[in-house]
């Protein structure tokens, strides 16, 4: 049987399709508007903050200078003699030049009753010698101490200007106030020609600065009556009643920023038609998609034809698809075999980590033994040298029959035992994780120590030592014997670097207190560090030396005993040459500690 083909669609049934369709047009306009507002006000947020970082960096280049122009000695020459042409002369030329420097409009200095006694433009027509500009806001302020800041028409030059003022002061006394005017007009050049307009409005809603010349010096609000008052008093504007600019809130985007420390606002106005004209693009363009659907959609029911076919050719690949199941089934049900016996292995595999793992433990163990019998024979080395060094030095003593300096030789040996059986004891304390309280610890005389330890070794190389340390002592958070550690193994590291190098050799040791704690600077000029050891300076076993002449652990134990006391060890190279070392320990309370040192508790 031939199967009846449908109808041709009626175009009135496309039109009521079309009715209903229509109002889905007006949410596609909001969200158009939604998204070219967003855009827009994302520029203009962007030229809002340059704009007002060009206009806060111009105010703040001249901010200070007030301050520090009002210790010039010619300016308060004329202060102190108003009526001394010489001096008010060489005021007048050294504000001049200082405006032509700096970039300021005027300069000009007042006295304490407001009367102006020297001027930058003291050569001009409207020269502010002999005015008196005591009503000003800024005046007023610089007399009380403060900076004084205010914007207004000039009523001497009629031009726009932002004002800074200061008080010139004698020791406690003011004795005048110095001014610097500021042009603003090429900021509003800056803004070139572009649909968004500059509007900056000051604390009385007047606009000062906008890119419309029109616009200026209107209100954009009503004015109370305290703020005429004011504008009156003080005279910022060519008028004392301004106009009010009325601007449609319907024609215009506003987007504003404000100054706190100048009490400004402000504001890109951006024309509505820069989104209108996109949105009415989109609604267009949105029409005629419709209008594509609904073609569509007749298309569509003009195929209806073809429908029987389709159906026939959904249940053919319905088969093929049932075919292609069965056969992923059974591929699954062999891939499910195989991961049952990858579970297995991987169970045997898990054993046998489990093993592996209790011999690394067992390893790390032996490794461990390796690395304290290691730290041990690394810093007793320097105390048995300074030991047969001065065993040595007694034995000459005696042969000259010099016994009072052998005996010495003999105390500094015990001592340096005494040393050694702490080392020994730190490191035990050390090995079991022991930790001892940091106590304040004077650091020259641990330098002091650690260099004399060192001493023999440092004349015999002709190194030269310059130092740079504070008379007064220096007390850091560190322990009496592990800071001496530390200090002798970084010395000797340093002199082993100025083995090298040829002639002259220096080492300078320089400290400084921080509000962190103590700087202890060790540097020398000898080859520094390469970029691997400045990588792994701190690691354990890793030297650039030779297996006679070091085991690696000397700057990996300097770190670990340097965090032990709360500080840190950074390694660089100088920009002079050299390696240079710094040391950052914890500021420690003056005087000698109460706790035990662990010299003594170890």
């Amino acid at each position: 049987m031939t199967p009846t083909l449908p109808r041709r669609p009626r175009w009135r049934s496309l039109a009521l399709l079309a009715l209903c369709l229509a109002p889905l047009l007006w949410p596609l306009e909001h969200l158009a508007e939604r998204y070219y507002r967003s855009e827009l006000a994302g520029q203009n947020r962007q030229t809002l903050d340059l704009y007002v970082a060009n206009l806060l960096g111009t105010l703040h280049r001249y901010e200070v200078l007030p301050q520090i122009l009002g210790d010039l000695p010619a300016l308060r020459a004329v202060l102190g003699a108003p009526d001394d042409g010489v001096t008010q002369g060489n005021a007048n030329r050294l504000l001049k030049n200082i405006a032509a420097q700096t970039g300021a409009e005027v300069m000009y200095l007042m006295d304490t009753s407001g009367q102006t006694l020297a001027a930058s433009n003291w050569d001009k027509h409207d020269s502010f010698v002999g005015r008196n500009f005591s009503f000003r806001p800024y005046f007023s302020e610089a007399m009380a101490g403060r900076l004084g800041r205010f914007f207004g028409l000039g009523t001497t030059s009629a031009k726009r200007g932002y004002f800074f003022a200061a008080a010139v002061r004698n020791g406690e006394k003011i004795i005048g106030v110095l001014v610097i005017k500021v042009d603003l007009d090429h900021t509003e050049s800056l803004w070139g020609k572009t649909p968004e307009q500059l509007l900056v409005t000051d604390h009385n809603g007047v606009v000062i600065l906008t890119s419309r010349p029109e616009w200026r010096f209107r209100a954009t609000r009503t004015l109370s009556n305290a703020e005429r008052a004011a504008i009156t008093a003080i005279q910022p504007y060519p008028t004392r009643e301004p106009r009010p600019l009325n601007l449609s809130p319907t024609a215009w985007l506003p987007q504003t920023q404000e100054i706190a420390e100048t009490g400004w606002s402000v504001s890109i106005l951006a024309p509505r038609t820069l989104i209108d004209r996109p949105v009415r693009t989109v609604v267009a363009i949105g029409g005629a998609t419709l209008l594509v659907v609904m073609l569509l959609l007749g298309l569509m029911m003009q195929r209806r034809r073809h429908y029987l076919e389709r159906i026939a050719f959904e249940a053919k690949a319905r088969r093929e698809l049932e075919g292609r199941v069965a056969e992923r089934t059974s591929d699954l049900e062999g891939l499910n075999r195989r991961l049952k016996q990858e579970v297995l292995e991987r169970e045997q595999a898990q054993q046998e980590l489990v093993r592996a793992q209790d011999d690394l433990v067992q390893a790390g163990k032996l490794s461990a033994l390796g690395t304290m019998s290691a730290s041990i024979s690394h810093e007793l080395n320097q105390p048995l040298a300074a030991i047969r060094s001065y065993a040595e030095n007694a034995e000459v003593l005696l042969d000259h029959e010099r016994t009072e300096d052998a005996r010495g030789n003999l105390k500094l040996i015990s001592e340096l035992t005494g040393r050694m059986a702490s080392i020994i004891a730190h490191l035990r304390a050390f090995a079991r994780r022991d930790r001892h309280a940091p106590e304040s610890v004077a650091l020259q005389p641990a330098l002091d120590d650690a260099l004399a330890l060192l001493a023999k070794r440092r004349r015999s190389m002709d190194v030269e030592l310059i130092r740079d340390l504070p008379a007064a002592t220096l007390w850091v958070e560190a322990g009496e014997t592990r800071l001496r550690q530390v200090l002798g193994n970084l010395l000797a590291n340093a002199l082993d670097a100025l083995t090298e190098k040829g002639p002259p050799r220096k080492l300078w040791l320089s400290a400084e207190s921080t509000d962190d704690g103590v700087n202890l600077y060790i540097r020398d000029n000898g080859p520094g560090f390469c970029m691997e050891a400045l990588g792994r300076a701190s690691e354990p076993f890793y030297t650039t030396k030779t297996r006679t002449q070091g085991l690696g652990l000397g700057l990996a134990i300097c770190e670990t005993l340097m965090r032990a006391f709360g500080g840190e060890l950074s390694f660089a190279n100088h920009k002079q040459g050299g390696a240079l070392i710094t040391l950052r320990l914890r500021a420690g309370a003056p005087g000698v500690s109460l706790q035990p040192s662990e010299d003594r508790s170890a």
